[in-house]
């Protein structure tokens, strides 16, 4: 007996043991950005001239005894079309089977027998299991069998554990298949079943293969939401353009352009947080405002009468009429009309009013105009206008209706509308810029290029490629795997449509998503108030770079670009917490290099540059010949110092140059013991108090006065100037080497900020600039 009682003992620990080593060995972490919890790597700053770098997508297999397959086309080269992101591995855990029978298992977490391993079982690519995302709806990309030799058409269809979201299939061509996942907030357990269009139709039940996958969806709502927009005219009845039969169909009124607007809104949601995964940017994306409502997101809430947390629609009334709407486009189109942007400033007042944002506080606005409508007899759509700005407290996008009969109205049209070969009606609704001469490529002019309007939103100039080009004529390659007749080309569509068959957003536009305040996860550092960027010629024709935030890449211009074709970034930098660089040294020959390369006839033009930090304040230097050392440089009693560049533009009436070198930077004897600032509004003067009772003033003796005292007993030194600044100097601040700072002299308000403070290795010698009325131009002087 006690034998016995020791083999049953010696089983249990065993068998323990064995179940904790093999849940350890399973396990992975992911942060937010998608990398291991326990791997890092380092990558040095990089250089590009090409639109988008190395692709992150790779295969991700669910099973060890399957090859990797990735090919182009389904042809059998096997040479992947991919660059793996060193963070990602595949993930052994996923379990992939196959069965027979005409529905599919349950998947509540019901006992089911072992199933075989099927070569057939959807395996997914994009994506990693137990991964963090942050968007309710997820791009996913994948592939059935072996692309390269056995292509396989037929359908995938994904279920959500607990029915969380109705089952929706998405076909699979050529073994490859895309699709858009609803996702509940926490851990997302999936079941992708494939059902090949070549089973037999003379047997009873399908082969159906299956696999799971585990992803897990945690909310934003510490980050600022991009929020949408409805807008009509004081009169509109809030119905858009569509053929007779879409209106029969699904009707053309207020609650269908809803739906549309917040599908599309997904879409683009689902777009950029894949693209910037694939620019090893993390799972990270724009959100929305969202509310309890009635869902809208499947076709099969409405009859369920299902509420889901969705985005938010606003819905607001303009001061203007229909008709008064159409007839300021009309004065527009032939001219007429006072200002350009009228339409936007109508737009802008009315979503402030609607909003009451206090001054100060940032909102991000996308507005669908509803009252945009297609005018037959002039051939022009009247109401309509396609603009964005990132300028001001209300950074807004505004776009028209006119292609929202396309739109899809939920998940499961989203093949359909971007299938759909109907050729426009101009009778009914606009061809739009004659590139939407089918539903298809409507849905993609209008959902692409409001899409574009929100890029500007978030701070993206147009680009030489992608999104902020015109690159948006391609968005339906990135939810289909096949594409169809395209009447703008006049071709037969792509087939299959593969990743790096799709469009994309710039390389430049990601670096900007990465530090934008809407784009942040919870496990970002958090954002420093100073965002200034300052840039100090010193000697051998170094250029120094420094920002408190850290420099995250600089664009290059050359003389006649009006797009940015080369720049480099620092990202992967591991110099500061957030990975960023505070202080980068260039120099002109470098940068003249990677412009222009070796092509001396060009050497002679100039080269803008713009520098920017990690909380994306910018810098611009228009010509870096001008950053030269001769011309920065500032002949001292020892040695020479350097000029900073200059904050203001010097243009006031009367404005002088004005240059002063501290006595206490070159003699031991002088004591600067206080600062004196004479300001109102502005500043006007500065005035540095020595011991001995002497002192030095640059600019005015005007305004009112206030003296900010030195603790010279505990060393206390000047160290630099906070500065508010224009076209000329709003308001000042001295910062000292004890951490202590003066507060702001001025208007506070005016002007942007900027932290002059020297480089490593530099201190102030005096400072310099220029003044007029009061100053209008101020920099540092620094020295060794």
């Amino acid at each position: 007996m006690p034998l016995f009682k020791t083999l049953r003992r010696r089983s249990r620990s065993t068998f323990r043991s064995t179940s904790r080593s093999t849940e350890e060995s399973s396990t992975t972490q992911s942060n937010g950005d998608g990398t291991s919890g326990n791997s890092s790597s380092t990558i040095d700053s990089a250089s590009y001239t090409s639109a988008t770098p190395p692709s992150s997508i790779m295969p991700t297999l669910s099973s060890n005894n399957l090859p990797s397959l990735v090919g182009s086309n389904g042809s059998s080269n096997g040479t992947s079309s991919y660059f793996p992101p060193p963070q990602l591995r595949s993930n052994p855990t996923t379990s992939r089977n196959s069965y027979f029978g005409g529905s599919s298992p349950s998947i509540h977490g019901v006992a089911r027998s072992p199933a075989p391993t099927s070569p057939y079982a959807p395996r997914i690519i994009s994506i990693q299991e137990n991964s963090w995302v942050h968007q309710k709806v997820l791009l996913i990309y994948g592939q059935v069998g072996d692309p390269r030799q056995h292509p396989l058409d037929g359908s995938v269809t994904i279920s959500l554990h607990q029915d969380s979201f109705p089952p929706i299939s998405w076909p699979v061509t050529s073994s490859h298949f895309k699709a858009l996942v609803h996702l509940v907030p926490g851990p997302n357990r999936l079941r992708l079943d494939f059902v090949s269009t070549k089973s037999s139709s003379a047997s009873l039940h399908h082969a159906t293969h299956s696999s799971y996958i585990n992803v897990n969806y945690l909310p934003l709502s510490n980050s600022p939401p991009l929020q949408l927009v409805i807008l009509l005219g004081k009169d509109s009845d809030g119905t858009f353009d569509a053929v007779p039969e879409r209106k029969q169909r699904e009707g053309n009124d207020l609650e269908t352009a809803i739906r549309k607007y917040r599908m599309a809104a997904y879409l683009w949601q689902a777009f950029t947080g894949e693209q910037m995964f694939r620019n090893n940017a993390g799972r990270r994306c724009f959100r929305f405002e969202e509310e309890w409502q009635p869902g809208t997101a499947s076709r099969r809430d409405s009859s369920s009468l299902q509420m889901r947390n969705e985005a938010k629609i606003h819905i607001v009334r303009t001061e203007k009429t229909v008709r008064e709407l159409r007839d300021l486009q009309i004065a527009q189109q032939y001219g007429q009309a006072t200002r350009k942007d009228e339409l936007f400033r109508i737009a802008q007042d009315a979503v402030k009013n609607y909003f009451q944002a206090k001054p100060g506080q940032n909102r991000y606005v996308s507005v669908l105009l509803l009252d945009s409508h297609w005018d037959r007899e002039l051939q022009t759509i009247t109401g309509h206008a396609a603009l964005g700005s990132s300028q001001g407290d209300l950074k807004m996008a505004i776009f028209g209706s006119h292609c929202l009969q396309s739109y899809p109205s939920n998940l499961e049209e989203v093949v359909d509308s971007f299938s759909d070969c109907t050729r426009t009606n101009t009778d009914h609704v606009a061809n739009d810029c004659g590139e939407a001469g089918s539903n298809w490529e409507s849905a993609n002019l209008g959902i692409g290029a409001h899409l574009h309007e929100v890029g500007h939103v978030f701070g993206c100039p147009h680009q030489e490629s992608g999104i902020m080009l015109r690159d948006y004529v391609r968005l339906n390659r990135s939810f289909l795997t096949r594409e169809p007749f395209s009447t703008r080309t006049k071709t037969q569509g792509l087939s299959p449509c593969l990743p790096q068959d799709e469009c994309t957003w710039h390389r430049l536009d990601v670096l900007r998503f990465r530090f934008h305040p809407c784009f942040r996860l919870p496990n970002d550092p958090p954002m420093s108030s100073d965002d200034s960027v300052q840039v100090w010629p010193v000697e051998n024709g170094k250029i120094l770079l420094t920002a408190a935030t850290g420099i995250a890449f600089i664009e290059l211009y050359g003389e006649g670009d009006q797009v940015c074709h080369h720049f480099i970034e620092y990202i992967h930098s591991e110099s500061t917490s957030n990975g960023l660089p505070k202080q980068v040294t260039v120099t002109e020959s470098d940068l003249r290099q990677r412009v222009f390369g070796s092509d001396k006839e060009k050497k002679k033009k100039q080269v803008k540059m713009s520098i920017f930090s990690g909380g994306l304040g910018k810098f611009t230097v228009d010509s870096i010949s001008n950053l030269k050392s001769k011309n920065s440089q500032v002949k001292l009693s020892r040695g020479v110092g350097f000029r900073g560049c200059k904050l203001g533009i010097s243009q006031l009436a009367g404005s002088q140059p004005e240059e002063l070198l501290l006595d206490c930077a070159f003699q031991s004897t002088k004591l600067l013991t206080s600062i004196k600032v004479y300001h109102d509004a502005k500043l006007h003067g500065l005035e540095f108090l020595y011991e001995d009772a002497t002192s030095q003033l640059f600019g005015r003796r005007e305004g009112k006065t206030d003296d900010f005292v030195l603790d010279t007993r505990r060393g206390e030194i000047l160290l630099g100037f906070y500065v508010r600044a224009g076209h000329w100097i709003d308001a000042i601040e001295v910062l000292t080497s004890l951490g202590r700072k003066s507060g702001i002299f001025g208007n506070a308000g005016g002007g942007l900020g900027y932290n002059l403070i020297p480089p490593l290795g530099y201190k102030v010698a005096g400072v310099s600039g220029s003044c007029g009325a009061w100053v209008d131009g101020f920099s540092l002087i620094i020295m060794h």
